[in-house]
């Protein structure tokens, strides 16, 4: 076989694999925007149904070689899942679980990582899901970008759902990124802060950070939630004591306020 023929044979089998289709059943994974992505999903649909999604932070670390899985917040997920509460944990696109189980598109985990085309994809799988299960309250639960991406979501597509927890939530994404670098690097990414005045006012929204998290510094998510409460939307800002950044959602005080959030169920 002469190389010329091995590159085309090689790149028709890229186009094929990228062209097979997404086994999209629901529970492991869900069609949105074009792409496909991993979920595994916990409990189940009744007469009246509540979806939760919990969506991963970024997964950074010093040597972008050593990027690991996302799937924390599958743990998470399945403690809430029940008869009528759909639990989901989200894996973003480009990221991976445990299983090695990849969702399809771009990562942008080296830079920008919440631009247009991640957003509108994480929030065509929402839409997605809320529309299998029939559900008629919805709640994101992100961490840190997830609770960034889930920030964005409810303004840029108010109303597709009720209520958000946002852990360790870089809020203002400008100013995150000054008071990292010293300057704004991520100019291509889409920030919660600059949503406020689209999102549904009767959106409930919580945004938890650790007093000690030294990524998102709790000033983002005060400062957020105190436009929020300014512009009439029933926000609240709780700072934990003690607790840091990747601490947060494993704290009493998250599950304290996505159970709350999913009893608000109208």
């Amino acid at each position: 076989m002469t190389m010329a023929l091995a590159v085309v044979l090689t790149a028709a089998t890229h186009q094929m694999a990228a062209a097979e289709p997404c086994a999209a059943d629901h529970r492991t994974r869900v069609a949105a925007n074009d792409e496909c992505l991993v979920i595994r999903t916990y409990g189940e649909s009744a007469e009246r149904t509540s979806l939760i999604i919990f969506i991963h932070g970024d997964g950074y670390r010093r040597d972008p070689s050593d990027y690991g899985p996302s799937d924390y917040m599958y743990r998470i997920a399945q403690k809430f899942g029940s008869k009528g509460v759909v639990a989901v944990g989200l894996i973003r696109p480009g990221y991976f679980d445990s299983a090695g189980n990849h969702s399809t598109g771009k990562s942008y985990r080296d830079r920008d990582n919440y631009r247009r085309d991640v957003i509108a994809t994480v929030a065509a799988a929402v839409r997605v899901l809320k529309n299998h299960y029939k559900a008629e309250y919805v709640v994101l639960a992100g961490h840190s970008g997830g609770s960034a991406i889930s920030g964005v979501i409810i303004g840029k597509y108010p109303g597709l759902v009720n209520a958000v927890v946002l852990a360790a939530c870089p809020c203002n994404v400008a100013d995150w990124r000054t008071m990292r670098r010293g300057y704004n690097n991520w100019l291509l990414s889409l920030s919660p802060h600059d949503f406020v005045d689209k999102i549904e006012k009767r959106t409930t929204i919580v945004a938890i950070t650790g007093g000690r998290d030294d990524n998102s510094v709790p000033v983002l998510a005060r400062d957020y939630v105190a436009s929020l409460r300014a512009m009439g939307i029933d926000a609240t800002f709780v700072e934990v004591p003690g607790v840091g950044h990747n601490g947060i959602v494993a704290t009493r005080d998250f599950r304290v306020a996505v159970t709350q959030l999913l009893k608000r169920d109208p």
